[in-house]
């Protein structure tokens, strides 16, 4: 557990560093996510880095719907041997395959839809996971989805229909932050009880209080894959501190979308001790 909480330190300087090499990006979700992405690729699914193919048959799979939040996905994909950690140099610059929001033109491993057009994903995990019911392939499909996406009108068609077709072997998470590029969700389109409106479209709920805390991740998503294979999709509201590891940018919309300055990189690494190694 402490290899995977040193990880969680290490993907955070990632990020940082990342959208600050070039003034671009989006730290704000992606620090509250790493927790999640940590859990997921170090601990929850079976998958295969070496030998990454789309159709994942035999593996467990994820996508991320939320795409803007790229740099958690792609340093925890790095940090997890699908491509090379020093590819993390080439962030949002030109010809990378490391795009602000993530696509599958440049064939990178570990990605299997382009996204950042919010409110997709969910439909695309649903297919997945129907898929792999037809090829009898007992391995399950996991989402990840902000709460300020859930404004997307596609978003209720999806979950209207992944409980009307008995979609069970799909775990899909709400990064509950109460924040997005605007400001907080409740002041750009109050959603109410976000858990409920899934319980009342047919769909298990559960939640995981503290996102941010490992431990309490790992024990929610092995929670959530004991739901499986019940005739409902489960669903996760994870509560989560946007910014979460730096303390300038906790609280607020404000770094959804804003890299740091010099100044700021600096600050942000001095609360992040190096874990492993920098690319």
């Amino acid at each position: 557990m402490n290899d995977l909480k040193n990880l969680c330190t290490q993907v955070r300087r990632d990020i940082v560093r990342m959208v600050h090499a070039v003034n671009s990006g989006h730290p704000g979700g992606s620090l509250g996510c790493t927790e999640y992405f940590v859990a997921l690729y170090g601990e929850i699914m079976e998958y295969n880095a070496a030998n990454f193919d789309m159709d994942g048959k035999g593996e467990d799979l994820f996508f991320l719907s939320n795409g803007h939040i790229s740099p958690v996905f792609y340093s925890t994909l790095a940090r997890n041997g699908f491509f090379k950690v020093d590819e993390l140099n080439t962030f949002r610059k030109i010809d990378s395959r490391l795009q602000g929001h993530p696509t599958t033109h440049e064939g990178l491993p570990g990605v299997r839809i382009a996204s950042g057009s919010l409110g997709q994903g969910m439909s695309v995990a649903i297919g997945a996971a129907e898929a792999k019911k037809l090829n009898n392939d007992n391995h399950l499909v996991f989402s990840l989805h902000g709460d300020g996406e859930l404004q997307e009108g596609q978003i209720w068609e999806a979950a209207m229909y992944a409980a009307g077709k008995n979609v069970d072997n799909l775990i899909a998470t709400i990064d509950a932050n109460g924040q997005q590029i605007d400001g907080s969700t409740d002041d750009v389109l109050p959603m109410g009880d976000i858990g409920q409106k899934f319980a009342a479209f047919g769909w298990d709920v559960m939640t995981i209080e503290n996102g941010n805390d490992l431990d309490s991740v790992i024990a929610g998503l092995n929670e959530a894959k004991s739901r499986t294979g019940k005739g409902k999709p489960v669903c996760i509201i994870m509560k989560t501190e946007m910014g979460a590891g730096v303390d300038f940018m906790m609280g607020t919309h404000k770094w959804h979308g804003v890299a740091p300055n010099d100044d700021q990189l600096a600050d942000a690494l001095g609360q992040l001790s190096s874990t492993l190694t920098d690319y």
